[in-house]
């Protein structure tokens, strides 16, 4: 016998049906009673259920609510395996064959990363955040703080191993024909005060202009931005000594046929072009690049600069791309008419209202010398002359307007030589390069695309929060760089393939979309427990085919009670 529900017009009505054969051996069906209509069926069929649970010898339950177990994401992790299935990082189990831990480094790994990405914590919150997530093929409640500690050290143990795999899942992601390469570095601020053997957390000057305790990171990506290289640097080191045998190790791992190397303002000297020079590739073509000159040079161009700036700036009403020759290099010059007069007028009148305030101060010094007397406090030569000077440095005009320290009196100059240069500068960019075949507004495109990296570097202060950096061993900070240079790629590769869809959402607002999918495990009267997953709207849908991903899936669906 077994339940059926049956129409009557618009009616519906619960039936209890028996199956039998006939004479001739045939199934039929007939109606042993009618228990009611669907829609008034109500608390009266209890007892007949519990009569007919006694009569098989079953308990009779209590309740027959369901008990549902607190929802857990799954959309955002479910993609972001997918990724890392299909990029090639599940190769890194390769790398971990002959560990002396006995933990899963892969899958280990794997966590810390995602970790990054969806709600970046400490390795402690690594445990806490496990709690809240459904993720693929993992088992938290067996994972450990120890574990995770446990896995960052077998990274630095097999890190050669690791960079071999990294660096082929890469390669089908790079132009071979022409290889852009950007390079720049950052600081991560680094907390503790205790000092260990080959410590990178070294004082130095940080991003913000503050001394800080601290380690460098620099980083290498493409035009398209994927992230090639990575190198944790010491906190105090000088960007232009890490350029050279960067870029060699970029060119050892990947087998590009041309390097342009694309750096900013930091890593121009003269040393670093004469080593930059001396680089090869392994087909035997020198290492091109493309550099910026920084502010503090821009004097030492400036006699090869006024022929340039009368012929082709002085009257431009739109961006204006040459070049000359410096040093047996390409100079190219950007003029920008608008930035210019914008960058002009500013310093104008940032001269006018500190010449207004030194009229003023001249005045009240004159005013006491001549015996006139007045509210406030005295004003001396000493403090009129120390207030200028901050300000003056405090315009970053020092250059121009002269303070005379050493005067008794309160006194001071406009250099209108340096006055001169500085309007001859307005509005320019100013790259050295030894490419031969590119013309200027090339060049100039290639370096401003070096923004890109600079956004790389927000990423990973922002949305994955490499900083700042709790571990005390080098060889973990290390390892936590390596972490978030692997979540990077994950972040670059959503951020390339939403773009190629034209969806308009960020990586991070993909991410938060995602996570509405959830995973639910419901359990009816103690018995065995039901997995589900959440209906997934067209924006999630669309999202999950903007990133290439197949659809997330429970072991069962969580039916209907």
């Amino acid at each position: 016998m077994f339940v059926k529900v049956t129409k009557s017009g618009s009616r519906r009505y619960v039936q209890l049906v028996e199956s039998y054969r006939d004479e001739d051996g045939r199934v039929k069906k007939r109606t042993v009673a009618t228990l009611g209509r669907l829609d008034q069926i109500g608390s009266e069929l209890e007892s007949v259920i519990s009569g007919l649970l006694r009569l098989t010898g079953r308990s009779v339950p209590d309740h027959v609510a369901p008990t549902f177990e607190s929802a857990r994401a799954l959309g955002d992790v479910w993609a972001l395996t997918e990724l890392w299935e299909e990029l090639g990082f599940s190769q890194l189990r390769q790398a971990f064959r002959r560990t002396r831990h006995s933990i899963d480094v892969e899958a280990l790994l794997r966590v810390m990363v995602l970790n990054r990405l969806c709600d970046p914590d400490s390795k402690l919150g690594v445990l806490r955040w496990l709690e809240t997530v459904s993720l693929p093929g993992i088992v938290a409640e067996e994972i450990e703080h120890q574990h995770l500690l446990r896995a960052m050290d077998a990274l630095i143990e097999h890190q050669d191993a690791v960079d071999q795999v990294v660096s082929a899942l890469l390669r089908p992601l790079l132009d071979q024909e022409l290889a852009v390469v950007f390079y720049d570095m950052t600081t991560i601020r680094a907390e503790g005060l205790s000092q260990q053997d080959g410590d990178v957390r070294q004082f130095g000057m940080a991003k913000e202009g503050l001394i800080a305790r601290q380690f460098m990171l620099g980083v290498v990506q493409t035009a398209d931005g994927i992230p090639l290289y990575h190198e944790v640097f010491d906190g105090n080191t000088a960007e232009v000594t890490t350029l050279k045998p960067t870029i060699e190790k970029v060119i050892q791992r990947f087998p590009i046929r041309r390097v342009i190397a694309v750096a900013d303002r930091g890593l121009l000297s003269t040393d670093n072009l004469t080593e930059l020079q001396a680089i090869t590739l392994p087909s035997g073509k020198p290492l091109e690049f493309i550099l910026a000159v920084p502010g503090r040079r821009y004097s030492e161009f400036a006699e090869l600069l006024a022929p340039f700036q009368q012929a082709h700036c002085q009257n431009a009403s739109q961006e204006v791309a040459g070049e000359l020759k410096w040093d047996g290099l390409r100079l190219i010059v950007a003029h920008n008419p608008e930035t210019a007069a914008d960058q002009g007028s500013q310093r104008d009148r940032t001269i006018a209202e500190l010449e207004r305030k030194a009229a003023e101060w001249t005045g009240k010094l004159d005013a006491q010398d001549a015996g006139q007397r007045r509210r406030g406090r005295k004003l001396s030569d000493g403090g009129a002359r120390a207030r200028f000077y901050h300000e003056v440095c405090e315009a970053h005009l020092a250059r121009i307007i002269r303070v005379d320290l050493k005067s008794e009196l309160f006194n001071y100059s406009i250099d209108e030589q340096a006055l001169a240069h500085a309007r001859l500068m307005d509005g320019k960019l100013l790259l050295v390069t030894n490419t031969a075949d590119l013309t200027p507004g090339q060049v100039i495109e290639r370096y401003k695309s070096l923004a890109d990296i600079e956004r790389g570097f927000r990423v990973l202060k922002s949305e994955i929060e490499i900083g700042p950096v709790y571990h005390r061993l080098p060889e973990r900070i290390r390892a936590h760089a390596t972490i978030c240079f692997m979540a990077l790629i994950l972040y670059r590769v959503m951020r390339q393939r939403l773009a190629a869809s034209q969806s308009g959402l960020s990586p991070e607002r993909a991410l938060s979309l995602l996570r509405r999918i959830q995973h639910h495990r419901v359990t009816l009267n103690n018995t065995q427990p039901i997995s589900g997953i959440s209906s997934i709207s067209q924006e999630q849908t669309d999202i999950l085919s903007a990133l290439r991903v197949k659809k997330p899936t429970a072991s069962k669906q969580l039916p209907l009670l």
